[in-house]
């Protein structure tokens, strides 16, 4: 089914980047859409606590942040649907946007984000969800008392990893370096929680369990040694993996996939932009998704204003 009317802007994604984008298209006056399979928040909604996004120091979960952001960007008259985008096609001028609907659009703000990269190790699969998870604040729960592993060396990690230290017996971070990545406030928290050990220069080899995770089988990258490591629970948080799929051959992407664009957050076509987790280089926080949608709101925003007849301009601060 596709729609007649011709929206100014359809935004791809509904984390902090794509409501940052909605909150100033309304403020402006576009006619914009919010399109996210998941119904907004992106991997905002998986985080324990936010500490470092200014001005936010009673929200107790990313989860919150999310919602007060989505209630603002509806506020502006922006509309927000669950609705998974599966390919953007040229059409004239205009971009041709399917979902469950195709939606014809003057400009496209990708702002889908990321998922978390698969260990692609026997028995992960089979066990995701009965003590394989990529949400330590969603699963930890069920696992309080037991002792539960962390994959994985970056913020994500190991801020999940202090999470878990709160509730569960014990915490074995596993990771294929001898040191950690993480931020030096995540690290000296985690290196002062006392129920937290370190399989240094290690990776997972095996995910043991018929219908419930038992073990890990551990290689220690440097003595070859393998070893068997008995847990509840296995956390992997060793990386991103881009949403771009539904954009094949339509902007350019970086060899990772994530999408290339310049510093107003332009691609290589010139009615898409990108911002956030999606986009090649960013450092992946919060603030930075939302300052790059903003640059890509307003940028959108002059490009629309030039056309005649005249557009209104973005409301005062």
């Amino acid at each position: 089914m596709s729609t007649d009317k011709v929206l100014d802007l359809v935004i791809a994604g509904a984390g902090p980047a794509g409501m940052a984008a909605g909150i100033y298209a309304g403020r402006g006056g576009l006619d914009a859409l919010l399109l996210d399979m998941m119904g907004g928040g992106g991997q905002v909604n998986i985080i324990d606590r936010v500490e470092n996004y200014p001005g936010v120091m009673d929200l107790e979960t990313g989860a919150d942040l999310a919602e007060v952001m989505r209630k603002q960007t509806e506020s502006f008259g922006v509309g927000v649907k669950f609705e998974q985008i599966k390919k953007v096609e040229a059409d004239g001028d205009l971009l041709a946007v399917t979902g469950a609907k195709t939606y014809r659009t003057k400009k496209l703000l990708v702002a889908t984000g990321a998922r978390h990269r698969p260990m692609k190790v026997p028995g992960e699969g089979k066990l995701m969800g009965r003590g394989v998870s990529v949400c330590a604040t969603c699963d930890g729960p069920f696992f309080k008392g037991k002792h539960v592993a962390v994959v994985g060396g970056g913020d994500s990690a190991i801020m999940e990893a202090v999470y878990l230290s709160r509730i569960v017996e014990r915490v074995t971070i596993i990771h294929r370096r001898d040191r950690l990545r993480a931020e030096k406030l995540l690290q000296d928290r985690i290196f002062a929680a006392g129920n937290v050990d370190f399989c240094w220069d290690t990776v997972v080899q095996e995910v043991v369990g018929d219908e419930a995770v038992t073990a890990l089988k551990l290689k220690n990258l440097k003595s070859d040694e393998v070893s068997d490591l008995e847990v509840a629970a296995v956390f992997v948080f060793i990386g991103l993996v881009p949403n771009t799929e539904f954009l094949e051959g339509l902007v350019e992407l970086d060899e990772s996939g994530f999408i290339k664009t310049d510093s107003r957050m332009r691609t290589s076509r010139a009615n898409v932009f990108a911002a956030g987790d999606v986009r090649s280089d960013s450092v992946r926080q919060i603030g930075v998704a939302v300052g790059e949608a903003i640059t890509a709101a307003v940028t959108i925003q002059e490009e629309l204003d030039s056309q005649t007849p005249p557009r209104k301009h973005l409301k005062s601060e």
